[in-house]
């Protein structure tokens, strides 16, 4: 059975748990990443110009992903509405984080007169980081765990009872969060500059998406709503949620091949027709050659 303490550590009596250790840690590393990506797409904004969008991304995650989180539970908070800020146990939603970050971005980058969607690239590449971790944490917090199963690598989760579970939470670090991160940093390191606004982030949305989708199928259900949603639609509430952020991949990949190519400009040379044969010489060129 699976036997992690989600408290890390304590420090003068105050518990530090590993959940909030990997949003902490999971946004560093992240923006380091994208500190990196925007070096290999030919550094569109300063470091400056990052550094205070940090504080910004901070607040989109934590009040877009706990509201997500709130809403996916209303029953459940609204009888312990003090349970709606203990954020350090665990109980984020990537999809409210993802329009609280969204929301963040638009805002700033109309506030200081940049690219919406190169600054969404940027936030692609880091994004895969915190989803690594954040799911790590889960896996210790012994929650979202998965069907049961025979394979050999199945683990008996506390709360699951006694049968041994797929440990969905490490197939999705795996794959949303190592394998995709992997993939984004190599297409921004070799495209750079080449990819257009938008691009990464394209990548970002269709490859999170199916990878979400198709991994969906061995997590369990874990609560009533969640049960309800799939009895109408025959899918999870979190394969329901992803497809919207897959449509918007799509769109994103699509836009790019779709856009009209600006026919080239003629060069120098082009632009230097040479005089007909039988024009006039300009004025006092007949005199100057007589000479």
């Amino acid at each position: 059975m699976l036997s992690i303490d989600p408290v890390a550590f304590r420090v003068f009596g105050f518990d530090i748990y590993w959940y909030a250790l990997a949003y902490i840690v999971g946004i560093l590393l992240g923006f380091r990443c994208v500190l990196l990506a925007n070096r290999f797409l030919g550094s569109p904004f300063s470091e400056n110009t990052l550094e205070p969008f940090l504080n910004w991304a901070v607040l989109g995650i934590l009040v877009g992903g706990r509201l997500g989180h709130v809403l996916y539970e209303p029953a459940l908070f609204w009888e312990h509405p003090e349970h709606i800020f203990a954020i350090r146990q665990g109980g984020m939603s990537f999809h409210g984080g993802f329009l609280g970050v969204l929301l963040s971005a638009w805002l700033f980058s109309r506030r200081r007169h940049l690219d919406f969607w190169r600054l969404m690239d940027l936030l692609a590449v880091g994004t895969p980081v915190g989803l690594l971790l954040g799911r790590c944490a889960n896996f210790i917090n012994g929650e979202l765990y998965g069907h049961p199963t025979t394979m050999p690598w199945g683990i008996v989760f506390p709360r699951g009872g006694p049968e041994p579970r797929h440990p969905s939470q490490l197939y999705e670090a795996l794959f949303e969060g190592l394998i995709l991160g992997a993939l984004l940093l190599v297409l921004a390191r070799l495209r750079g500059s080449a990819l257009a606004p938008g691009r990464l982030a394209g990548w970002f949305a269709m490859g999170y998406g199916v990878f979400r989708i198709a991994l969906e199928q061995f997590r369990a259900l874990d609560s009533a709503f969640n049960e309800q949603v799939f009895e109408v639609l025959h899918m999870s509430l979190g394969q329901a949620l992803t497809l919207p952020l897959l449509l918007m991949g799509w769109y994103l990949l699509r836009r790019e091949h779709h856009e009209p190519q600006t026919e080239a400009l003629p060069t120098e040379r082009e632009t230097k027709k040479p005089p007909p044969r039988d024009a006039k010489p300009p004025h006092g060129r007949y005199k100057a050659e007589s000479e």
